[in-house]
């Protein structure tokens, strides 16, 4: 009789409807139910044709455009809360037809709203500056001075009337790449099954390939790696089509408006000097030495001969990776901020547990990786992947739960038209927590062996945040220089140009396997061109903040907290010195720099 073999045990993602309620978030605070959603976006698209009364009559005087203002903050305020609903149902599982129809149907609302609206700013625009200067003196437009006093900035970059139409005629088209890229990669793409540690056949996923790269065994991150990559070669072309379409979408309304290039246009609206962009790349270019230096620890103390890039997220010291439930994961970032104060810490562990803040497993089509999505009338909503045996997950929650707490502050303490932080900042709040929760697993290290563990996972981070991010942020760069100079990005262009940027990131002695000249094709933040250079200008920020509260007392806590109940009322650059950093000078850059150098020679030693 022959012995039958035993099967691998089978585990796949599974079905949104087949969640625990309590692991998935509520969303009562925007909407009870997809009725009542339906019934406030078919009341708020009907005011759209309520912005015709204004337009034509602005120059009038100031109590005519605060009328208008207080019309389309109202409107915007409501639009939000539509919108953000829609958004979330959409990445509940974006297989779901009828909430992808929801989110297009508040996009072409949205547009709609958008042409109707276009008026406003050239009309403005056309107000004399002397005339313009009285206006800003009337007790009934006090409320958005600052929103005049920005718009102003654009004069240079603001068209006819009958062409600001035009461009927002366009706001729903100009996600199309981005759409189809989330579609494909998100809805489309299956990865198809895979051996993990245990040798149990499971789902790869976006997520759980990050999971496989922290496994101890090299056969099974090698293997993920491969064949989660083969997928994205079989589309190549098409993604780089995507990834052309949307940075061509940069180029075209960036000259359209009258600036030189389109990162120009970028860093406009946060008032950030190119130098800051561009010191950010010198500052880590000229440590990259030290990235060199602690690849070959990373494969002497891992026994390898060569070093490839699926050898870089797993633990050196893999054993002592722990599993942490959802709730230990929480009592672990809740007792990290704690110097953070009672208020703070009080309202964030109700929302990751009672108040149902968080969406916290993968089920089957969820949006990968994690976001925070704070509005004004609603809780600022996390969304999780969690895996219980991956550490960086930890550390997701601690950083989404920084853009959650920053969007209540700010909501709580700004009025609409100034609560809605810009990404600079808020980069700051998120890696401030993962900083604070850093130290405290370092105070509570035991052994030389937890510490080591500790600080290499402190040594990735930065290395992830701030020279992976700036590798990133100097391939937009280049690939937006190309195209403003005719060139076309080809899947040849686009692989060529990062292939030299991973020879200068990852050094001589670095093993780069072909297919990870792919890896710009799967980065979602490249559809929201220069975006990611803030990861690295904030946990610049945040080390040096971090080290400010905790070094300091009161004083310094209120300045961080005033920091997050700023909102926008600021400049980003302004709300930071204001906190106790300038970003403008080299030396937070420098200073994360250092600290990483530091960390490498410690964990040397330690091993």
């Amino acid at each position: 009789m022959t012995a039958t073999k035993k099967l691998p045990k089978l585990s796949t993602l599974p079905l949104r409807s087949k969640v625990k309620l309590a692991d998935t978030w509520d969303l009562g605070s925007l909407y009870p139910n997809d009725e009542a959603w339906e019934k406030d976006f078919r009341a708020w698209e009907k005011l759209i044709p309520q912005y015709a009364k204004y337009q034509g009559t602005l120059g009038s005087g100031a109590e005519r455009i605060a009328e208008c203002f207080k019309f389309d903050t109202k409107f915007d305020r409501q639009g939000e809360r539509i919108s953000t609903y829609a958004f979330l149902k959409s990445t509940e599982d974006t297989a779901n037809s009828e909430y992808q129809r929801m989110v297009g149907r508040f996009q072409h609302a949205a547009s709609e709203a958008g042409q109707a609206a276009s008026f406003i700013r050239p009309e403005i625009m056309a107000i004399p500056a002397k005339k313009l200067s009285e206006f800003l003196k009337s007790k009934s437009l006090a409320p958005f001075r600052l929103v005049l006093e920005r718009m102003v900035r654009y004069r240079p970059h603001t068209l006819s009337n009958a062409e600001e139409k035009l461009l927002a005629m366009q706001s729903q088209m100009s996600e199309t790449a981005n759409h189809t890229f989330r579609q494909l990669t998100d809805a489309d793409f299956k990865f198809g099954m895979i051996k993990n540690e245990s040798g149990e056949l499971v789902e790869l996923s976006h997520s759980s390939y990050s999971a496989l790269l922290h496994a101890p065994k090299r056969t099974v991150r090698s293997g993920a790696f491969h064949q989660y990559y083969g997928v994205y070669e079989s589309h190549e072309n098409a993604l780089a089509a995507t990834l052309s379409g949307s940075v061509q979408c940069d180029v075209y309304y960036a000259k359209a408006r009258g600036y030189s290039s389109a990162i120009e246009s970028s860093l406009f609206r946060d008032n950030v000097p190119l130098a800051v962009y561009d010191n950010l790349i010198g500052a880590v270019r000229g440590k990259l030495p030290a990235l060199y230096r602690y690849y070959d620890l990373r494969r002497r103390k891992m026994r390898l001969k060569d070093i490839h890039h699926y050898d870089t997220y797993v633990p050196i010291l893999s054993d002592l990776d722990q599993r942490r439930t959802w709730q230990q994961a929480v009592n672990t970032v809740m007792a990290s901020l704690a110097p953070l104060g009672k208020e703070y810490t009080s309202v964030l562990e109700r929302g990751l547990t009672s108040d149902r803040w968080c969406d916290r497993y993968p089920n089957r089509g969820k949006q990968s990786g994690a976001f925070s999505c704070g509005s004004f009338d609603g809780a600022p909503y996390i969304m999780m992947n969690y895996q219980p045996t991956v550490l960086d997950h930890v550390f997701t929650l601690a950083h989404e739960a920084g853009h959650s707490m920053h969007s209540y502050y700010s909501s709580k303490h700004q009025p609409f038209q100034y609560y809605n932080y810009v990404i600079f900042v808020a980069e700051v709040a998120s890696t401030f927590n993962e900083q604070l929760l850093s130290r405290h697993l370092l105070d509570e290290a035991h052994t030389d062996a937890e510490r080591a563990y500790l600080v290499n996972r402190d040594i990735d981070a930065i290395r992830g945040t701030i020279i992976r991010q700036t590798m990133f942020a100097e391939f937009e760069k280049i690939i937006h220089a190309l195209a403003e100079g005719g060139e076309p990005l080809t899947i040849d262009c686009l692989k060529n140009e990062y292939g030299k940027l991973l020879a200068d990131y990852f050094g001589p002695d670095f093993v780069i396997d072909p297919q990870l000249h792919l890896e710009c094709l799967r980065i979602p933040h490249f559809y929201r061109a220069f975006y990611v250079y803030k990861y690295a200008t904030g946990l610049s920020a945040a080390i040096a903040l971090s080290e400010r509260v905790l070094g300091g007392g009161p004083r310094e806590l209120d300045d961080y907290l005033s920091f997050l109940k700023g909102g926008c009322s600021k400049f980003p650059l302004d709300l930071l010195r204001d906190a106790g950093v300038d970003m403008e000078q080299p030396t937070p850059v420098e200073t994360a720099l250092a600290r990483f150098e530091s960390l490498v020679d410690e964990l040397d030693t330690l091993l």
